[in-house]
């Protein structure tokens, strides 16, 4: 892999990775509470108004799980991102996520709300880190090279 592939793959790893965690830290206070600048929601019942909005064709009983659902999501596919463990999935499943993302902020808010956020952007960005085969700096990386490696032959695999 290029140099330049290297630190592409990183660099959209990180980027959509740390997005997650942020947006995640944001609805519980990390960034600040609501109303301060840069400040999206600030806590989890600001997220909760905007889910409902986002999710105007859900039925209001299922906005608390969505927000949760979608929470958890974050934060897995995040940390995976991040830290490279199933990259090609967790990438796969963050475009997906993004993707859907910028649908619902499409059909609730006009195309112009998923375009200023580039939340199309970042989910191409995902679905093309999971074409990937390799991702340098990652777990995947260190647990591909023990795997490869010549002092590990099937035996002693097997026996450790």
């Amino acid at each position: 892999m290029k140099p330049m592939e290297q630190l592409s793959t990183l660099f959209v790893r990180l980027a959509v990775g740390v997005s997650f965690l942020s947006a995640v830290g944001d609805r519980f206070g990390f960034w600040g509470p609501f109303g301060q600048p840069h400040v999206a929601w600030g806590d989890f019942s600001h997220f909760l108004s905007y889910t409902a909005k986002l999710n105007w064709f859900m039925p209001s009983p299922t906005v608390p799980m969505l927000a949760w659902v979608s929470t958890v999501a974050e934060v897995l596919l995040g940390t995976a991102l991040v830290a490279g463990i199933y990259t090609r999935a967790a990438a796969l499943l963050s475009g997906v996520l993004l993707l859907l993302f910028a649908l619902s902020m499409t059909f609730a808010f006009g195309l112009e709300a998923p375009l200023s956020a580039s939340v199309f952007s970042a989910s191409a960005g995902a679905f093309l880190l999971s074409t990937c085969r390799e991702f340098p700096w990652s777990l995947d990386s260190i647990r591909r090279r023990q795997l490869q490696s010549p002092d590990r032959s099937p035996d002693s695999i097997a026996t450790s």
